[in-house]
């Protein structure tokens, strides 16, 4: 037997939530494809967002086209350094709840956004404007269902923005991809849209006029 050590394995590499987001991605892509069903996406993203290493994301997409993509190119959503990172105050409201059926609900202005936030909107149009609001958490979850409606999100900058909203005959469009690393709060996008839209924007333009 030999004295000389074993050489030291590399341990595998931490997963980003860039890299979480784009498995995401990929997958509600395939589910509109009709290569996986609703529940199997439910249950591979549950499986992304627990990953912790890029090993663990790699067996979710092994079956699909586009599986080989790379987990480890730059991102191409470019943050502003000089961002500030948007505060938050814990204690606020654990749950709130804006409902628009056949009629809108609206959040804009000066409010404070619960931790975890039920958005509903159907046959109708929910507001959500965070370019004022306290936050009362670290993170924020916003449970968006639009039946045949839609719920409009507006954030501003300073705060990471995460979408993982499933769209049956409908959609989840993400157009901010905002991404300011480990200090910044969360707002975290998830529920669904059937036959309606849930639609993230930026506040810059607002705030540059």
């Amino acid at each position: 037997m030999s004295d000389q050590p074993e050489p030291a394995r590399n341990p595998p590499l931490r997963a980003s939530d860039r890299d979480r987001e784009q498995v995401a991605a990929l997958l509600q892509h395939a589910m509109s494809e009709g290569r996986i069903t609703v529940a199997e996406l439910e249950t591979r993203l549950d499986s992304v967002y627990a990953a912790k290493t890029l090993v663990e994301l790699e067996p979710v997409t092994r079956d699909l086209p586009g599986h080989s993509l790379s987990l480890l190119k730059p991102s191409s959503v470019a943050v502003p350094q000089d961002s500030p990172v948007m505060s938050y105050s814990p204690g606020g409201p654990a749950t709130g709840n804006v409902v628009g059926v056949m009629s809108g609900g609206i959040r804009k202005g000066q409010w404070t956004a619960p931790a975890h936030l039920n958005a509903v909107a159907i046959m109708g149009g929910v507001e959500l404007d965070f370019t004022h609001a306290q936050l009362t958490g670290r993170e924020t979850v916003i449970m968006a269902v639009a039946i045949m409606g839609g719920v409009e999100i507006t954030v501003p900058e300073g705060i990471t923005v995460h979408v993982e909203g499933i769209g049956i005959m409908g959609g989840f469009n993400d157009g901010v991809r905002q991404n300011y690393g480990p200090d910044a709060p969360v707002l975290r996008i998830k529920g669904v849209a059937i036959m309606g839209g849930v639609d993230v924007q930026t506040s810059r333009k607002q705030l540059d006029r």
